[in-house]
């Protein structure tokens, strides 16, 4: 909010077919990104698969890898499985473990899940927000009593607040129907992620204009996400569909929570650090931003990275250029990083980390204590870890 068959589960190799669905086709056996490819519990991982395991069998080991506690295990395992052929995603136990772990720390296999306390925390966000741009308390309160179009009054619909789904519904009411509501949210609504595996909405609707969403739209991507069915598309998206260069899974969950890439700009941070003699903010955050968008103003990073440009043999302007890049595969190519590391290592007489974990605080209206992406990061890893052994012992 406002941040199976013991046979089909043994059958599944760590190199799999991927995106051939309903098809009857065979696609190419891929290999499993680094950090995904350890060999379940008890046994070793061959180099290919012998030979396809059926749809069939696919969706059977997913079901059983889902927790036994899960409703409808059958359905999100089928839900998963069609988010991760329409992905092109391997279908494989350690891949679906990894999304699995992911919903089972977000909601506990809910597709709309309970939040505790959310009306208080309406009235909380919306008397800041009046504080913020002069809305007085008590027109605010009256704006409320207006009836809504679900026919209850604002009011009304704040008091039954039960999940982020009807919260983001009253709050796009709210923008479209009352002047207040466009004056205190300024047509935004402060709902930034949701569904079951708690995706990003700026990132939902962004990979939608990438890449075609494959489902039919009701109203909006951003009402598609607190679905079961977008949720898991586009949660198994952020979390999969990137070539994460780790050999640690625990890092592609950090990255789940801060941000394609953290983990490996913390340890560019963690090098340059080293090497500048500055103290680094380790948030995989290399520029600074504003509304998504990189400032001008040079951030701590950029600034010590200028006062290295003779080391590095780079311009200014150059070092611009790949700071640019720092959101996807590209920054890892790039001469900046390159050469980082290079100095970094000579100074070091050793191979510095290329992947470390952020320290970011957690905060959230939901969140009521100290938490950190570390935190996250390691309790998903724990889940990811059980759920391999599921898929070890059928």
């Amino acid at each position: 909010m406002f941040a199976r068959t013991r046979a089909a589960a043994l059958l599944l190799p760590i190199v799999i077919l991927a995106g051939c669905a309903g098809t009857g086709e065979q696609a190419p056996a891929t290999r499993l990104p680094a950090d995904l490819a350890q060999p379940l519990p008890g046994g070793a991982a061959p180099a290919r698969a012998p030979a396809p395991p059926s749809e069939r069998e696919i969706r059977a080991m997913a079901t059983r890898l889902i927790p036994v506690t899960a409703r409808d295990r059958s359905g999100w395992a089928d839900d998963l499985h069609d988010a991760f052929s329409r992905l092109d995603l391997p279908h494989a136990p350690q891949v679906y473990c990894a999304a699995i772990a992911i919903i089972e720390q977000e909601s506990s296999f809910q597709a709309d899940p309970v939040v505790p306390g959310l009306p208080e925390i309406v009235w909380r966000e919306l008397e800041q927000r009046g504080g913020k741009y002069g809305v007085p308390r008590l027109l605010i309160s009256a704006a409320m009593l207006k009836t809504s179009p679900d026919g209850r009054s604002y009011s009304q619909r704040i008091a039954a607040l039960k999940s982020e789904k009807q919260l983001n519904a009253l709050f796009e009411d709210m923008i479209a129907e009352l002047p207040a509501g466009k004056t205190l949210f300024a047509g935004y609504n402060p709902v930034r992620t949701g569904g079951p595996m708690q995706v990003s909405i700026a990132f939902a609707e962004e990979f939608a204009r990438e890449k075609a969403y494959p489902y039919p739209v009701n109203r909006s991507i951003r009402d598609e996400v607190f679905t079961r069915r977008g949720g898991l598309y586009f949660g198994s998206a952020i979390l999969l569909d990137y070539p994460a260069p780790y050999d640690d899974v625990v890092y592609r969950f950090a990255d789940f929570n801060a941000g394609r890439y953290s983990s490996r700009n913390v340890a560019f941070q963690a090098a340059l650090a080293r090497v500048s003699g500055k103290p680094m903010t380790l948030d995989g955050d290399l520029l600074r931003y504003r509304d998504g968008r990189p400032l001008e103003q040079p951030s701590e990073v950029e600034a010590a990275l200028q006062a290295l440009s003779g080391k590095l043999r780079l311009s200014p302007r150059e070092i611009r250029r790949d700071l640019l890049l720092e959101k996807s595969a590209a920054f890892g190519q790039s001469p900046l990083y390159s050469r980082l590391f290079a100095v970094a290592d000579q100074a070091a007489d050793s191979v510095l980390p290329r992947q470390a974990m952020p320290r970011i605080g957690l905060k959230s209206p939901k969140i009521t204590r100290k938490l950190t992406t570390e935190w996250f990061a390691r309790r998903v890893e724990g889940r990811y870890r059980n759920c391999l052994a599921r898929a070890a012992g059928g």
